[in-house]
């Protein structure tokens, strides 16, 4: 289902008109618009919250953007912003289709948010207290942040309890399957701040001398997704397998054209679908 509902949300990174809708109440440059509407629905906090909630983004990163991101938009300007934006970013995608199919699609998804557990998920629970959407792709679009939401919240839990700081995390995925070149910029560490992550992790057994990935690492990192998806389940097992289904079959379509926007490097983890072309010249970066 994540696979299915993260493109959904993802518009709001990668679409022009989402960047085009931050930009309107002047939050200019790509990293302002994502700090802001991500951490919007927190309120006007400074980058402390930021930093423990995100989890892999290096402090000094986050204190470039943030409070100072407040004093060119308020939290309610950005939520309106990322609501927007996100909206005629789905309209895009969704035209083709009819109604009916949009507003099933939204009401099984709001079903599935309104089961989301808030203890210990700080980003699902403020995301899920926002106001209903008044139409079937804003509804759509916050139902699908807050699952989004509320599943990166267990996956930081899981993420935590392997005792791993958040550089090492990033550099350890990085000598897996993922780019260093794009996802070192992307979090904001400093060549020294990697290179001493990646001398921790083969102190702690993540990687070899030679900095390839254990069998220990690699255990454990399985350990993490397993647990994530069973702090995940909540919301499906309330909606029941039948109607998991259906919802699963109803986003289909447009998860597959909200792909197509979402860069292949993008530090989301989503796997290829294969048979679908992906843009990878999206505005977003």
């Amino acid at each position: 289902m994540w696979t299915h509902f993260e493109p959904v949300h993802a518009v709001t990174y990668f679409h022009p008109r989402a960047r085009a809708a931050y930009e309107a109440v002047g939050l200019r440059g790509y990293w302002r618009g994502y700090f802001a509407g991500r951490a919007a629905p927190l309120g006007a906090v400074g980058a402390p919250s930021v930093v423990a909630a995100f989890f892999s983004f290096a402090p000094a990163m986050v204190a470039r953007a943030l409070p100072s991101v407040w004093r060119l938009a308020t939290p309610e300007e950005a939520l309106r912003a990322r609501l927007t934006g996100a909206v005629q970013a789905l309209a895009e995608f969704t035209y083709e289709l009819p109604e009916s199919h949009l507003v099933e699609a939204a009401d099984l998804l709001e079903e599935a948010a309104g089961h989301v557990e808030p203890a210990g998920r700080v980003l699902g629970a403020v995301n899920a207290a926002l106001p209903r959407g008044e139409y079937p792709l804003a509804r759509m679009w916050q139902a699908a942040t807050t699952l989004r939401e509320h599943r990166g919240d267990g996956h930081v839990a899981a993420l935590v309890g392997t005792g791993l700081a958040p550089a090492e995390v990033v550099a350890w995925r990085c000598r897996v399957d993922q780019s260093r070149e794009f996802h070192q910029a992307a979090r904001g560490w400093t060549d020294d701040e990697w290179a001493a992550a990646e001398e921790r992790l083969v102190e702690q057994g993540w990687l070899t001398a030679d900095h390839a990935p254990t069998e220990h690492g690699t255990a454990v990192f399985r350990a993490v997704e397993e647990a994530t998806d069973r702090a995940a389940l909540g919301p499906w097992r309330a909606l029941g397998a039948e109607r998991t289904a259906r919802l699963r079959e109803l986003l289909d379509p447009i998860a597959t054209r909200c792909r197509t926007i979402i860069p292949p490097k993008a530090p989301i983890g989503l796997p290829a679908q294969r048979g679908v072309s992906t843009d990878a010249t999206s505005s977003a970066h």
